[in-house]
């Protein structure tokens, strides 16, 4: 493990090795996930009831800016950290953050919810990038997928269960202020720990890089954003399939809370559902990391994209609390298959040296799918109703995992 003084020669590679900077690295992305659940469950609520915004493309406005300036924010995340150091970049991140909640608990109009979405874009663009970057670094090329998964646990457990006790007190205590103030706590909290706590990896991918080939580390940016996004096969299906699986998490986002509400349902059971997929998306990446490891990439992959779509189906075609909570438990095991199999994938096919920039790329894909999901499902929506929203992203859920059927190579 690295030493305090950041002596290479203490450098080793592995999740024991490194377990009490890891360990850190899981909580602080539990408080970066936390930021994302604040808004899970109220802030589309916020735009229909306390500012009587009746276009559901308006409301899902607050996503579009957050997955854009996310996006952008990935893209450019990874060169940031392998010219400053991670460090520096995870601590940016937060800093961009603090401002959030006190924007929301604020805004006299929507926005100042759309203005504060630009900053929680960048800040997990910065934040969230490096929690993953760092723990790849730390464990090395075995354990990627176990690395991964206890990473996105902590982010989207937090989120699911950050939404749940937002709804909770949305219900007894209103929209606003209240429930916003965990979003407060997550920052600070994750601000000092980043500053006084964690520690930068890049002795750890100089370890890992040594006895490689030298030839692949010499690669451009531009080379890399090609290789990531259509020249290798298997970076191509990864990002398609990222892009595909934030795009029907971006609709869901914006959509469920109002069609859910839409047909009855209030604002604590409407918290439930919002809780129940994520939670079990981040418990469920605990199995599929390591599994993925053991078993492959695709096969994980493929088939939560298509359990993701039946989820999706299920929900757009039936108008039941059991069924709606059945249909948020498959959208979230489809997860927890999909998402730390396709970091994993990207980190299999990246040479250590450029890997932070393919991660960067592929994580701009992925999160460019927040903006894409939520404004064609607010057009769809507005003009065909929430139901025909939900099934067309069930459906282009389904042939993204066709489409890496075809074109992913298993990587052993």
């Amino acid at each position: 493990m690295v030493s305090s003084t950041g002596d290479a020669a203490t450098v080793k590679l592995g999740l024991r090795e490194n377990w009490q900077q890891f360990s850190l690295l899981v909580l602080i992305n539990a408080f970066v996930g936390g930021m994302v659940g604040i808004e899970r469950t109220v802030v589309p609520l916020i735009g229909s009831e306390e500012f009587h915004i009746e276009s559901t493309t308006l409301i899902a406005s607050f996503i579009i800016s957050f997955g854009i300036v996310k996006a952008f924010a990935n893209l450019v995340s990874g060169q940031f950290a392998d010219s400053w150091g991670r460090k520096r970049v995870l601590v940016i991140g937060w800093l961009l953050g603090l401002p959030v909640p006190f924007m929301i608990i604020a805004a006299p109009n929507w926005g100042w919810v759309v203005a504060a979405n630009v900053l929680l874009g960048l800040s997990q663009g910065f934040a969230w990038s490096m929690t993953v970057i760092m723990k790849v670094d730390l464990v090395g090329p075995k354990s990627r997928g176990l690395a991964v998964g206890l990473n996105e646990f902590a982010g989207y457990f937090a989120v699911g269960a950050t939404a749940f006790l937002t709804g909770y007190l949305a219900s007894r205590y209103g929209l606003r202020p209240v429930p916003i103030y965990l979003g407060a706590i997550y920052a600070c909290a994750g601000l000092v720990l980043s500053i006084l706590m964690v520690r930068d990896t890049r002795h750890h991918v100089r370890l890992e890089t040594r006895g490689l080939a030298k030839a692949e580390a010499t690669l451009s940016f531009r080379e890399v954003f090609a290789l990531t996004s259509f020249k290798n096969r298997n970076l191509f299906a990864a990002s398609q399939a990222g892009l595909v699986n934030n795009l029907n998490d971006g609709m869901s986002w914006g959509i469920f809370p109002l069609f859910f509400t839409a047909l009855g349902l209030g604002v604590e059971r409407v918290g439930i559902l919002k809780a129940v997929y994520p939670v079990v998306w981040g418990v469920g990446q605990t199995i599929t990391g390591p599994l993925s490891d053991r078993w492959g990439r695709k096969g994980l992959i493929v088939a939560g994209m298509w359990v993701q779509a039946a989820g999706l189906f299920l929900t757009g075609l039936t108008g039941q609390f059991g069924w709606w909570l059945l249909a948020s438990i498959l959208l979230g095991v489809g997860t927890a298959m999909v998402y730390p199999c396709l970091i994993a994938a990207v980190s299999d096919a990246s040479h250590p040296s450029w890997r932070a920039r393919s991660l960067s790329v592929y994580r701009f894909w992925r999160d460019l799918g927040y903006s894409i999901g939520a404004l064609s499902a607010g057009l769809i929506a507005d003009r065909f109703g929430f139901a025909a929203a939900i099934l067309a992203i069930a459906a282009l859920t389904f042939m993204s995992g066709v489409i890496v059927a075809i074109a992913m190579r298993e990587h052993r």
